[in-house]
């Protein structure tokens, strides 16, 4: 397969998490790639700490703390791939699925993006959102038991057959894989969200002149904390995207 992929991971203050990051990606990946870190103005030596242990890993720092979405974006312009791998500090891969995602959307032009299926560490699902985040589907989430429910059931689509590749209306960013030309058409994420429904946002830009699909056929491991439940800035900051979100595509599930 003659196709060069890049791949990003945005970073503040991940030093604990990031060097596995890096490594499973870079020891699992057999096609022509190259990696970028973005850091977002980290105070624990993060970039020093990547450029001293990877140093076949471009780092790039934007000096303040510029948010998920405008982190991804700063290497926008230097992408020169046909596929790009937006990837999260805190994702394990243990298998080729990089070049295995590349495989399909090289034949299978209609496709612009890809969501592959997201365990945790230990193998267990993660009960993720497929459809569009609206209100009732969020407060299922934020209230799951040890069991979804109904409307969590409904939201990730856990009642479909998701054995093959499906379209969707929502993919979690801590895994995407994009088309680069794709984003960039797009202009990458909408910087507008700091943190928290810019996935769900990009999800639905690239749906309206592409398709976003599960792939099954890929899987990463995902260390979620699910941190916004724990702290109560990032809870502000979620609730603050989330209503950047419906000011921006209503409440329609369409």
């Amino acid at each position: 397969m003659n196709v060069k992929v890049s791949g990003c991971i945005v970073t503040y203050n991940n030093m604990r998490t990031v060097g596995k990051a890096i490594r499973t990606v870079l020891e699992n990946t057999g096609c022509d790639f190259r990696l970028y870190v973005v850091d977002n103005g980290s105070s624990d030596g993060t970039p020093d700490y990547i450029r001293k242990n990877f140093p076949e890993v471009t780092v790039l720092e934007t000096g303040r703390n510029a948010g998920f979405g405008a982190g991804h974006n700063f290497i926008l312009d230097r992408l020169d791939s046909d596929y790009h791998a937006i990837i999260n500090p805190d994702i394990i891969i243990r298998d080729d699925v990089i070049s295995n995602m590349a495989d399909y959307l090289n034949t299978h032009e209609d496709a612009g993006m890809l969501s592959p299926r997201i365990l945790f560490p230990d193998g267990r699902e993660q009960v993720l959102g497929k459809k569009i985040p609206l209100p009732h589907y969020l407060v299922a989430s934020r209230l799951r038991g040890k069991k979804p429910g109904k409307l969590l059931s409904e939201y990730a689509m856990l009642d479909c057959d998701l054995s093959e590749p499906t379209q969707i209306q929502n993919a979690t960013g801590c895994f995407m894989f994009i088309r680069t030309s794709v984003f960039r058409q797009l202009g990458g994420f909408d910087e507008r969200y700091f943190m928290y429904f810019e996935d769900c946002d990009l999800t639905r830009e690239v749906n309206r002149i592409s398709k976003v699909l599960y792939y099954p056929y890929a899987t990463v491991y995902h260390e979620w904390g699910r941190e916004s439940k724990k702290n109560f800035h990032l809870k502000r900051i979620q609730i603050e995207s989330m209503l950047r979100y419906y000011a921006k595509w209503g409440l329609s599930s369409k």
